[in-house]
C-alpha cells in the first residue's frame, strides 16, 4: 500500500493544494504505484544522493525557470522556495523574459514542413555561463522541441555540463511538464462542483 499520499511529502499533492484526507487524495491513493512512482521520480531528481553533475541548487533553479515558462505560479513558488532570494528573483525575471507560446520549430523537409513555426530563441544575458546554458537548453526543450541540434548540446558541454548533467537537465524538464500538468488538473478538479 502506498504511503506517499498519507504524508505531507507528496510533491504533486503539495502543488495541487490537496490535504491528505481530501477526496482527490483518496482518488490518487487508488493508484498507489502511479503515486509512488511520481514521488520517486521527484525524489530522484530533487533529492539526489550524488550532486556531482547537477547540484540541488541548480536543479531547483532550473525547475523554477521551467515552471515560470509554463506560467504556473504554484510550481514556480514551490521550487523557488529552495533558492536564495537573489537567485529566485533572477530566475523569475529570466522566466518572465523567456516566456512565450509555442511549440516552435521546423521539421525535416517533407509533408510536415507545412507545420513549421518560427519562434523566439531565448539567450540569457548577464548570467553565470553554466546556469545560462542550462536555462537556454530547457527553454529549447519546452518551446523548440524539434529544433535540437548538436551545437545546442555542445553549448552545454562548453559551459561545463557533463553528459550526465545534460541528461539530468532534460529529465527535469520532462518530469516538470508532467508534474505541472498533473497538479493543474487536480486543482481544476478540486474547484469543480461534484
Amino acid at each position: 500500500m502506498s504511503t506517499a499520499g498519507k504524508t505531507a511529502g507528496d510533491a504533486i499533492d503539495a502543488l495541487a493544494g490537496l490535504a491528505p484526507d481530501s477526496p482527490l487524495a483518496a482518488i490518487r491513493d487508488r493508484k498507489p504505484v502511479t503515486r509512488d512512482q511520481a514521488q520517486a521520480s521527484y525524489r530522484a531528481l530533487f533529492r539526489p544522493a550524488d550532486e556531482t553533475d547537477v547540484t540541488r541548487l541548480e536543479r531547483h533553479a532550473v525547475a523554477a525557470f521551467v515552471a515560470g515558462l509554463h506560467a504556473d505560479p504554484d510550481a514556480t513558488a514551490f521550487y523557488a522556495a529552495a533558492l536564495p532570494a537573489d537567485l529566485a528573483a533572477t530566475i523569475a525575471a529570466e522566466a518572465g523574459k523567456a516566456r512565450t507560446t509555442g511549440p516552435y520549430g521546423a521539421y525535416p523537409p517533407g509533408p510536415l514542413s507545412r507545420e513549421d513555426v518560427a519562434g523566439p530563441v531565448y539567450r540569457p544575458a548577464d548570467l553565470d555561463p553554466r546556469l545560462g546554458a542550462a536555462l537556454a537548453h530547457v527553454h529549447m526543450l519546452v518551446f523548440h522541441p524539434r529544433d535540437a541540434r548538436p551545437e545546442h548540446l555542445q553549448a552545454l558541454l562548453d559551459a561545463g555540463w557533463s553528459n550526465t548533467g545534460i541528461v539530468t537537465l532534460s529529465q527535469l524538464t520532462a518530469f516538470l511538464a508532467f508534474q505541472i500538468r498533473a497538479a493543474a488538473g487536480l486543482r481544476v478538479l478540486a474547484r469543480t462542483p461534484a
